[in-house]
């Protein structure tokens, strides 16, 4: 006998999950994916299951623009709780290092300054990073020694939201890899006092932020048609919305045509442009690719169907 043949349909733009504590990144893309019957799904960025927050889903052909999100700047509010550190940096670890004393404010304030711009950060051992093959965190969780290495990191800008002695809360604006837990624990250390994350909220990723989002309640809610709530289709954000930090370039149909059939094209004349780099390329208001323009030349890297 041959196998049932699938029901989910072709999907294509981005939801903006605002996950809850508690779950996965991969139950989130499980749930949009059930809710629309999509074929196609995937996330850009993990959110660990302790954080909340912003959590970009990709569907169908809004998968081929995932990289761009995940390259663009995210933005994190989150609380150290002071006098401990935990070996997992947060709250779900056991404490390995305790202290009585607390920071002053001033203290805290004087410290931002160290954690700004280009840093070096060990990241945490119970991390995604892989040690020969090895995701990080199971190695850590099977008892093993976890040695991982310091790598360059971009912290934009890093400000105190609310501060108590026992505990303050930061938002951070930074680049791709950085880990809040470590800059969390290395904090603790300069300032004698040792620290773990408590709470932790993604605000923004790339060029999404918490307007976008819905949670996943609200999603399920829309598909029932609920009165009080959009329609669903009005959470789907179209795929071209990732590539908003990029030059947009408009094409002719006929371009537009050589472009899908992987073909470059020339792009002269006095309204040419004059940069060079990759561009989202648009015609009649509709994604066409993504293309690199060199000396005059546009030349396709991906296309999409939609």
């Amino acid at each position: 006998m041959s196998a049932p043949r699938s029901t989910r349909v072709e999907v294509n733009g981005w939801i903006i999950l605002d996950k809850p504590v508690g779950m996965t990144s991969t139950q989130g893309v499980s749930v949009v994916k059930r809710v629309f019957n999509a074929k196609k799904a995937g996330h850009a960025g993990t959110l660990d299951p302790l954080a909340s927050g912003i959590l970009p889903i990709a569907l169908g052909e809004a998968t081929k623009t995932v990289p761009y999100v995940m390259d663009g700047r995210k933005v994190y509010r989150f609380t150290v709780a002071w006098g401990t550190e935990t070996n997992t940096d947060d709250t779900e670890g056991s404490p390995v290092a305790t202290s009585d004393i607390r920071p002053e404010r001033a203290e805290v304030e004087a410290l931002l300054p160290r954690y700004t711009g280009v840093i070096s950060q060990v990241p945490p051992r119970f991390s995604a990073i892989k040690v020969d093959g090895e995701r990080a965190y199971d190695l850590a969780r099977d008892g093993e020694e976890v040695e991982l290495e310091a790598r360059d990191i971009e912290v934009h800008a890093l400000r105190i939201v609310e501060y108590s002695r026992e505990a303050t809360t930061f938002e951070a604006e930074c680049g791709k890899g950085t880990y809040v837990r470590a800059l969390a624990r290395d904090m603790g250390r300069d300032l004698g006092c040792y620290g773990h994350v408590t709470a932790l909220r993604r605000a923004v990723v790339g060029t999404f932020d918490e307007q976008d989002a819905v949670t996943p309640d609200e999603l399920r809610a829309m598909k029932e048609g609920a009165s009080d709530l959009p329609p669903l289709a009005e959470a789907l954000l179209p795929v071209e919305t990732a590539l908003e930090a990029l030059p947009t370039l408009v094409v002719s149909q006929h371009d537009a045509g050589r472009l899908a059939r992987g073909q470059g094209v020339i792009l002269r004349g006095r309204d040419a442009p004059v940069f060079e780099g990759v561009a989202a390329v648009m015609s009649g208001g509709t994604l066409v690719a993504l293309a690199e323009l060199d000396h005059g030349e546009l030349l396709p890297k991906r296309i999409f169907r939609l």
